[in-house]
């Protein structure tokens, strides 16, 4: 039986356990070291300086590769770092389409950050066909997918728009952050490179600052690991010990805290106070039917609307087990209100044209009872309606 016929479950532990050949410990050592001594003045070995390449990182970006089913894997500091580098290798003058329910930072990035360099971007609804057919230039390169979108969960079929935008000689970029591996491979799919904030559910703990890429091809794979290099936003030592260490609980994480936000999904959708429910893996979903065909399930994050801003308010003030804050896919629970969090860099038009309005809750669902927190949520929204 060969490495490539392991399941998921099988890979998470096998790529990140590396038993040493001297010592025979089984996890990779943390190598503190930012320069390594060349013992031969015409032939250099593997590694020279830390921000080149780091005996634990290798680890780290082989593991991801494989898991995602790549050539070559790439550790960076945060998400933002990883999405910054895939996008940098557009050149000036190049053209970008994005979905349009876009994480902020990435919309931030786009609008306001590559438009200096002459890098132009369209925003589309990549569910439509059409959209995307008549958002294409002469000059476009690359479209840049995230799905489920965050966070209104929408859904983008990969192989469609894979193959629409290699008909048009366009690369294909996938953000993988709210799936992960195990629950969805883009590569697969027909994108071309995939991108992770992997502070959420890759770490899974909420405890680093992490970010992925993997390419397809090596030719793209060179291009990534020129500006990692360049540039600099490796990600350290011990933060890459720490996500191989999230990782070998993944799979097990990533099944439990989907069984739960489907449970959870389904109960809100019988609660007066909510009147809109976004989580793909309902079949009531417009995206259920995609989902189904490319992914194993609806992962672990959700979005709801009560209503009003003051609506959601109350809610934070009276919930007692999800953590209030920025980010998700942790083993807790956490909450966000993201007007005021992960999109808050976009003014109340652009919000509300994405379908991200004011009474708007974002949940990821953690690792508690399932029937903990539907009673906790239970009793706000009774509060609330008082």
């Amino acid at each position: 039986m060969t490495k490539d016929a392991f399941s998921d479950w099988t890979k998470v532990i096998k790529t990140t356990t590396k038993p040493d050949k001297e010592s025979g410990a089984i996890n990779p050592a943390i190598q503190l070291s930012s320069t390594f001594e060349q013992r031969d003045f015409d032939h250099f070995g593997q590694w020279d300086y830390a921000r080149s390449g780091n005996p634990t990182r290798d680890v780290l970006e082989e593991s991801i590769a494989e898991l995602e089913h790549g050539t070559r894997g790439f550790a960076f500091a945060t998400g933002m770092a990883a999405i910054s580098t895939a996008l940098l290798t557009l050149n000036q003058g190049d053209h970008v389409i994005l979905t349009k329910n876009v994480y902020g930072g990435t919309f931030r990035l786009v609008e306001e950050v590559l438009t200096k360099y002459g890098i132009s971007h369209t925003f589309v609804d990549l569910g439509n066909p059409a959209d995307l057919e008549e958002a294409f230039q002469d000059n476009t390169k690359v479209v840049y997918v995230e799905t489920p979108s965050n966070p209104t969960l929408q859904v983008t079929d990969i192989r469609l728009v894979a193959k629409i935008a290699h008909d048009h000689g366009a690369l294909v970029f996938a953000d993988n952050t709210f799936m992960t591996p195990v629950l969805q491979k883009p590569l697969d799919l027909g994108a071309d490179l995939v991108v992770h904030s992997a502070t959420k559910f890759l770490a899974g703990h909420s405890d680093i600052l992490a970010g992925l890429v993997v390419t397809k091809d090596e030719e793209l794979g060179k291009q990534i690991y020129f500006l990692q290099n360049a540039m600099g936003a490796t990600l350290g030592v011990s933060d890459s010990w720490l996500l191989m260490r999230g990782i070998k609980t993944l799979a097990v994480r990533m099944e439990k805290e989907s069984q739960n936000a489907l449970e959870l999904a389904q109960w809100l959708e019988q609660q007066e106070l909510v009147t809109k429910v976004n989580y793909p893996g309902l079949e009531a979903d417009s995206g259920y039917a995609v989902q189904s065909s490319q992914a194993k399930s609806g992962g672990a994050v959700l979005s709801f609307d009560i209503g009003s801003e003051d609506n959601v308010r109350q809610l934070v003030a009276e919930l007692k087990i999800p953590i209030f804050s920025v980010s998700l896919g942790a083993v807790e629970s956490i909450i966000s209100y993201p007007p005021k969090m992960s999109h808050a860099e976009m003014n109340t038009e652009e919000r509300h044209d994405r379908g991200i309005t004011d009474g708007l809750v974002r949940y990821s669902v953690g690792l508690e009872d399932i029937d903990d927190l539907k009673a906790d949520l239970h009793q706000a929204f009774l509060k609330i309606k008082e």
